[in-house]
């Protein structure tokens, strides 16, 4: 049986890894960590949210980094202010039994950059960040880039998917030099061919997790075919027969959230809403709603959704169905985690039923009809 041991993760994190209850390598865990820790290449890994990338580069970079240096060692950029937190929390948990400290900061945007000027003037070995924030700092000088070993894309269609095309090369640029890059997205647009085209070694190593496996593994992919009329009450129904379970409903447009979460809350449903125009503290306060279970169901638009991590959901429902095919990846991924089980159920009516079917064949899965 594989173990991080065999791996050759470091005896200072095996502790640590046993506490966070990470017994065993992850297919993404156990292909991509003896490569980027023995060798000095740029990586592409492809795989999905929710397959344990964050230790996949995370114990690799926090073994390579040298403590005694007080210098920023190690880059890792990611898509929102969610995510960039849920990475540091965890690399901090991974850090917990190992012999000198190792120190980060978290740099998003929502927060006084005076503030987070200042936190970088203390000791820091490697920085978490979304790009439109660093990109801010760098212009202002600061940070020092120039001794990084390592740079991180994660979720990097989600990245350009958002609009940090721009932010993204030029942090590139800056950073360009010996550093090794290593990019990890679910999907493989034409954009990230070309992020990989410019920046990367034509040598940089891949591997793949099988999205296919990972898409049918836990996930009951169910459809309903209802009228335009019928579709409020085939998920009200949905919802009071699944009472008990929690998850998120997907819409397309703002309105559509709004409206939703709207008629919800009159019919009694323990619901939020959240969309991208929201102010951070709105956001906040929602979120920490639904993660505390102080709200059963969310309801979201593809942009705000990106980044939610909350463990434990029984369900997603497209309520409408997604323009871009790899949004109904990243919907789906929110429910069966961590070897859970889950129910991703799309709601359509006979003209969304095509796209429904074209989605079906570009992922290779088949929803079963209730």
């Amino acid at each position: 049986m594989t173990t991080f041991s065999s791996l050759g993760v470091s005896k200072d994190f095996h502790k640590a890894l046993k506490e966070n209850n990470i017994d065993t390598p992850t297919d993404i865990q156990e292909k991509a960590i003896p490569i980027l820790l023995k060798e000095e290449t740029d990586f592409i890994g492809l795989a999905q949210t929710g397959t344990g990338k964050t230790a996949a580069f995370g114990l690799p970079i926090l073994q390579q980094i040298d403590p005694s240096k007080n210098e920023i060692q190690a880059l890792i950029l990611s898509p929102t202010r969610e995510l960039v937190q849920q990475i540091n929390k965890q690399l901090f948990k991974l850090t917990k039994y190992v012999p000198t400290k190792i120190f980060s900061e978290e740099l998003y945007g929502g927060v006084k950059i005076d503030v987070q000027i200042n936190n970088l003037k203390r000791p820091t070995h490697f920085v978490v960040a979304t790009p439109g924030r660093l990109v801010d700092l760098i212009e202002r000088g600061a940070l020092d880039l120039t001794k990084i070993k390592t740079i991180v894309l994660d979720e990097a269609d989600e990245m350009l998917s958002m609009g940090f095309k721009q932010d993204l090369n030029r942090i590139l640029n800056y950073t360009n030099g010996t550093r090794k890059t290593w990019l990890f997205s679910a999907t493989m647009p034409e954009e990230i061919h070309r992020i990989v085209k410019t920046y990367m070694s034509p040598d940089a190593k891949r591997i793949t997790v099988d999205a296919s496996t990972l898409i049918n593994k836990n996930i009951a992919h169910q459809y309903k075919l209802v009228n335009g009329k019928e579709k409020y009450d085939a998920l009200v129904s949905f919802l009071e027969e699944n009472s008990e379970g929690r998850g998120i409903v997907f819409c397309k447009t703002r309105a559509g959230v709004q409206n939703l979460t709207e008629y919800l809350k009159e019919d009694d449903f323990s619901v939020n809403g959240l969309e991208g125009e929201m102010g951070q503290r709105d956001r906040d306060k929602v979120m920490r709603s639904f993660k505390n279970e102080k709200t059963q169901v969310l309801i979201a638009t593809d942009v705000a959704a990106r980044g939610i991590d909350v463990k434990d959901l029984a369900f997603v429902i497209h309520y409408q169905l997604p323009e871009q095919l790899e949004y109904y990846t990243h919907r789906s991924g929110r429910t069966a985690r961590a070897g859970k089980k889950g129910t991703s159920l799309a709601l359509v009516t006979a003209t969304e039923l095509g796209r429904l079917r074209e989605i079906e064949n570009d992922l290779g899965f088949k929803a079963k009809g209730i």
